[in-house]
């Protein structure tokens, strides 16, 4: 008789097999790895207290959340009070931003620097601010590859600039930022004008699985992660916030999170995040090396085997992750479910905007007309991927891109 652990391995198994065949979709969420959903159990049944509760079942909870920040700031290089557990990164991204604007540092109206090719998470936030008339902004340019010249970060910095946020790795398209030089260069403004303070954020949800996380390493002050991005369950993220960075709290009503966010802390979903970055952190090169093997031989195979396309990104300083590729005169939404019929999960970017029917920003702010960006899909591998499923991906993504094109007006 299979015990209680063997038996949801059967069932996760035997759900894979009657739905997705093969899933292309990383960027979007991740399964939640088995020794992650093995951490979480005995949070959801047996040590059920609220951690805030003085008692010794809020007691056992509490001690699960330190233990977890504890273990985060170690893989972060930070302190443990320097962790904010959020809902997501989306929530992480409007305390980093509205925390420190709404916190009233500096009387004139900040000026904050982003780029074109944010989430909409960071975009949309900074966005509002400015109608409201709360802040200055500028958006920088990308080049045609999607990276962003750290001398444009330099040359844009302004007496009452009060943020810099820079995502570390483009959601869409896998291309990194040069984060750390970035913040060495922040730094210096900082010393060099000491009657200012210029804080550094970063989104690095999509970089977690991949890339250094040390904060001093970045020169970073505020950084964004997220746990289903990287095997472990969904609804939880953090903040990581340096010490005397001012931050107003965006969700109030309770003493949570050293103050800096209410709500009972959701103590699952915390342990299965620390033991997801655990995870990943130990096994960050020899699955970055094998599944960029398997990224560049299925890149290889479209650019051999299907004309007219483009491959969006720069090629060298891109995650191992994502293939970002415009398939000319076929349409992307018609590519997405003609596969997800073959049982192939892809998207078209964000699946924060999935709904919109608008051309992607990233690919419009790299220079890619409208048409042709509506016409990429980003495919994005899981530490699982194997040879045999990338091959059949092309065998359908081929029929796909043949039919298509004949009945197309693009």
């Amino acid at each position: 008789m299979l015990n209680l652990h063997e038996a949801e391995r059967v069932e996760f198994a035997n759900y894979n097999q009657k739905t997705m065949a093969i899933y292309l979709d990383n960027s979007a969420t991740t399964a939640v790895d088995m020794e992650v959903f093995k951490a979480m159990r005995p949070y959801f049944s047996r040590v059920y207290g609220n951690a805030s509760s003085i008692h010794s079942f809020g007691q056992k909870a509490r001690e699960a959340v330190d233990l977890s920040k504890n273990t985060i700031s170690k893989i972060l290089n930070s302190k443990p009070e320097e962790i904010i557990f959020t809902s997501g990164g989306s929530e992480s991204d409007n305390l980093a931003i509205k925390g420190i604007i709404e916190s009233g540092k500096g009387k004139r109206i900040p000026h904050i620097i982003t780029s074109k090719i944010e989430h909409k998470a960071v975009l949309e936030t900074i966005n509002k601010l400015e109608k409201e008339g709360k802040i200055e902004v500028t958006y920088l340019r990308v080049d045609k590859s999607g990276i962003i010249n750290p001398n444009d970060v330099r040359k844009s910095i302004k007496p009452n600039t009060i943020i810099v946020s820079i995502m570390y790795v483009n959601n869409e398209t896998g291309v990194i930022s040069k984060i750390r030089e970035i913040g060495k260069l922040i730094e210096k403004e900082n010393k060099l004008n000491n009657s200012r303070r210029i804080y550094f954020h970063t989104d690095a949800v999509q970089a977690a699985q991949f890339l250094e996380l040390n904060v001093d390493y970045l020169h970073i002050d505020l950084m964004t992660l997220s746990a289903h991005k990287i095997y472990g369950p969904k609804g939880i993220g953090l903040l990581y916030v340096r010490n005397n960075t001012p931050m107003l709290p965006q969700i109030i009503g309770g003493k949570q999170e050293n103050g800096m966010r209410a709500g009972t802390e959701n103590v699952a979903s915390i342990v299965g995040f620390a033991r997801a970055l655990e995870i990943v952190n130990k096994n960050k090169i020899i699955n970055s090396n094998k599944i960029k093997k398997l990224r560049d031989y299925f890149e290889l195979r479209i650019i051999k085997e299907i004309k007219n396309i483009i491959v969006n990104g720069d090629k060298n300083q891109r995650i191992a992750n994502v293939s970002n590729i415009s398939f000319i005169g076929a349409e992307g939404e018609s590519i997405i479910l003609s596969l997800d019929l073959g049982g192939i999960a892809v998207s078209s970017g964000s699946a924060c905007t999935s709904g919109s029917l608008e051309p992607s920003h990233v690919l419009t702010a790299m220079g890619i007309k409208p048409l042709i960006a509506q016409s990429s899909i980003r495919f994005s591998f899981g530490k699982s991927i194997t040879k045999k499923e990338i091959d059949l991906t092309i065998v359908k993504l081929k029929k796909i891109i043949l039919r298509l094109r004949k009945i197309s007006a693009i």
